[in-house]
């Protein structure tokens, strides 16, 4: 069975990890069939980065994710592309094109003059 999980990198008392596909049955630092990102818990703020795509992949080709890999993946920021997608989803695509601009609140403002 093929898992997700960390493999111990670096020096004596400086660890850092890669995230990796593997057979379960191996040792943790052993082979591997692709590393998929790294951790290091030592920077600061500590830095993860993953390949996403990859890690769907392997997700669905039945690949299970250790807790440790699930716990990072769940906390870590999504990629700055689907943050802003997701940003720019928040104003209806139809407002931008009349010109209508929205207040702070959310509520578009009204072009008519207060009476």
């Amino acid at each position: 069975m093929l898992v997700i999980r960390l493999r111990r990198m670096g020096s004596k008392k400086r660890p850092f990890f890669r995230i990796v596909v593997t057979d379960s049955r191996t040792a943790r630092d052993s082979s591997f069939v692709e590393v998929l990102g790294h951790y290091n818990p030592r920077s600061n703020p500590e830095t993860l980065k993953i390949d996403r795509a990859r890690l769907e992949h392997w997700l669905k080709a039945g690949a299970v994710a250790s807790d440790t890999v699930r716990t990072l993946v769940d906390r870590a920021p999504e990629t700055p592309e689907a943050a802003t997608a997701t940003a720019s989803a928040a104003v209806p695509p139809a407002a931008l094109s009349a010109g209508v601009s929205a207040k702070a609140d959310g509520s578009p403002e009204s072009e008519l003059p207060a009476s």
